[in-house]
């Protein structure tokens, strides 16, 4: 009814049925051919909306050698679901009463913290091999990856990502974080490789994700490729793109397995895009680079308590595929924009480079939040060797403030227990936030709720919002009382004592007063690489503004989410972008050969499949992001 729900899914098609899931996470079966609906499961859950607002990219399919049992896998809210695929009833035989909870078999007690998978596993053999999606906050519950027997549910295997005691990477950590930390979750989904029995991880980064005086070290296995043994989760090899994150630099998306051609050799490679806009090609046996990282000095914090790693990797050969720098001169002049408010911003704000760290001043955060590259992912053309990835251009400002021993009632106040639960997401200013799917304002919410309804959301969580039940019920009274004070919130901090931390003032967007990005277009783009000479083949805009475009100002790239698909004779397939069209690019050139408004956007990686020699591409039209309408449509081209 808000316009806030979304399909993000990749659908798969097996003998001629494809599986998805809807707005509502339902899961269906359509004919292929004809869409025609040939089952859908219903999670019954009464409260919809408390997952209305969730999503899922995909699901995972089993099926015994003989064909006889064939099943589905795939997340609703914190369970783990088990489906016939030929009728669509969930197995009891699977786990609980056919699910398995994702909160329990972390090694840890957690209680209802927030822990879902928006993205689906890899099957290896008889194993489900699955990440998981966790809070951003302080209290968020570990990231470790899990194999589950797809016959029982029952745990198999875990790695740690925040490794315990004994276990190598423990000492990146400080001694006692394997208690306490968490993050460093495979959210965005991994790739296999069967004949090596291998499984390649892409991991996010360590909570709290702007700071980290709590997490000193290098902190292994956050923003880490890894490479897991498939069938008993031991590690193989590890590559970490950022040391001690404090920018949100998750793995976005799970890497490309595929053979590239350097100097005469043939290279079996993982190929891995990240929101930096770089892209890393490591050898998939060893994890060594096959095009030279080198590690290159950034600046310190200046942030009490925080200790900085001295260096990052960078790729010194391949191209980067999204600006990494936003410089004076890059500033929107578009007509309208306010130049000298922007100019006036933009002085405020550290913007030197891409590794400066958070600050009490403010941050420029670029590429943002959202990438450079997301979750959409990368195609790859093994004939010509090119890598196809699309990338946001979007500037943040993240802003930190003290957390002191002296808060008034910190952790006891209503003010002090919403700062340290809830104002990463709604911000300090409780206005909320466009970032992970529009977070709303609590300005006035006691005219939209009243204290029942608001304890109900509190205790149970909806949407993205997970529950806080662990918080008692003095707790969460004071919270609620806090946020139905209407009053505009005083950030004004008087000096106190010792400072025990610092949050930020929540995800915010750099934007001229028109709402458009403050950096000079293009703010989308559609990229392709050749990777054999480490080059850039071509980059155009992409997508557009229709209201700019009526006043002359076109080819500005919007804002994405969703990746691209290949065929073998070089049709690139693509929705995405804000103007809610779907395109077919040329490979060699990156011309538009045909697009077609969508329904609604199509905020997915669309999939591929062909029915007695017939070709079709299929994407998924939910909307929701970035202002636009919700759906819950699949649309499906033949391609002639």
């Amino acid at each position: 009814p808000e316009n806030r729900s979304q399909i993000q899914c990749n659908p798969i098609v097996i003998d001629g049925i494809l599986y998805g899931t809807t707005a509502t996470l339902k899961l269906i079966a359509l004919n292929a051919e004809t869409g025609e609906l040939k089952w859908e499961y219903d999670h019954h859950n009464s409260d919809w909306s408390r997952w209305g607002l969730g999503t899922n990219r995909g699901i995972a399919l089993w099926q015994n050698e003989s064909k006889s049992q064939k099943r589905i896998y795939y997340t609703v809210g914190n369970f783990l679901l088990a489906i016939d695929a030929e009728t669509g009833t969930l197995i009891d035989s699977f786990g609980t009463n056919g699910k398995v909870d994702l909160r329990e078999g972390l090694d840890r007690e957690l209680g209802d913290r927030f822990i879902l998978s928006n993205s689906p596993g890899v099957i290896y053999k008889n194993t489900l091999i699955l990440g998981s999606r966790v809070d951003e906050a302080s209290h968020a519950a570990p990231g470790h990856i899990r194999g589950f027997n797809v016959i029982t549910g029952e745990r198999e295997w875990i790695f740690h990502t925040i490794p315990h005691p004994d276990e190598p990477g423990y000492e990146t950590w400080p001694e006692d974080a394997w208690t306490r930390i968490g993050g460093a979750n495979a959210w965005s989904g991994m790739s296999l490789d069967i004949e090596r029995g291998a499984v390649y991880v892409p991991t996010g980064s360590a909570s709290y994700d702007f700071y980290g005086g709590d997490r000193i070290g290098q902190n292994l296995y956050a923003n880490c490729i890894l490479s897991l043994n498939a069938a008993t989760g031991e590690l193989n090899w590890y590559f970490q793109t950022v040391h001690h994150d404090l920018w949100d630099r998750d793995l976005p998306t799970p890497p490309v397995l595929s053979t590239v051609t350097k100097d005469g050799i043939s290279i079996d490679v993982v190929i891995q895009t990240t929101k930096m806009g770089h892209v890393y090609v490591l050898d998939r046996d060893t994890g060594n680079p096959v095009f030279p990282v080198e590690e290159r000095k950034v600046p310190e914090s200046d942030l009490k308590g925080e200790q900085t790693w001295p260096t990052q990797p960078f790729p010194s050969t391949m191209p980067f595929f999204a600006r990494q720098q936003f410089k004076f001169e890059d500033l929107s002049n578009i007509p309208g924009s306010d130049h000298e408010l922007l100019i006036k911003q933009y002085n405020s704000l550290r913007h030197d480079q891409p590794y400066r760290p958070p600050s009490s001043q403010g941050t420029l955060i670029f590429p943002g939040y959202d990438g450079g590259g997301e979750w959409g992912g990368a195609a790859y053309h093994s004939a010509s060797q090119t890598l196809f990835v699309n990338a946001n251009e979007m500037p943040w400002a993240l802003t930190m403030l003290p957390v002191y021993a002296s808060d008034p009632g910190r952790g006891e106040s209503g003010k002090g227990l919403f700062l340290s639960n809830c104002a990463n997401c709604h911000g300090m200013d409780r206005k909320g936030s466009e970032f992970m799917g529009n977070i709303p304002s609590l300005l006035n919410i006691s005219k939209k709720y009243n204290s029942d309804s608001l304890t109900q959301i509190l205790n149970k969580g909806r949407g993205l919002m997970p529950s806080f039940n662990w918080l008692s019920k003095e707790q969460i009274h004071e919270i609620i009382t806090y946020i139905s004070n209407d009053n505009e919130v005083d950030l004004e901090e008087s000096k106190k004592d010792s400072i025990i931390g610092y949050m930020s003032t929540g995800y915010i967007k750099f934007k001229d007063s028109q709402g458009y990005p403050a950096i000079k277009p293009p703010w989308g783009t559609l990229t392709a690489i050749d990777l054999a000479n480490a080059t850039l083949k071509w980059q155009i805009p992409f997508g557009d503004h229709p209201e700019l475009a009526k006043k002359g100002i076109s080819n500005t790239g919007t804002e994405n989410y969703g990746g691209p698909v290949i065929t073998e004779n070089g049709l690139l397939f693509i929705a995405a972008t804000q103007d809610e069209k779907f395109r077919v690019i040329d490979q060699e050139n990156g011309e538009v050969l045909f697009e077609y408004q969508l329904p609604a956007g199509g905020y997915a990686t669309p999939s591929v499949y062909s029915i007695n020699g017939k070709p079709f591409v299929v994407i998924a039209c939910g909307g929701g992001k970035l202002g636009t309408k919700s759906a819950d449509q699949y649309v499906a081209f033949s391609i002639e």
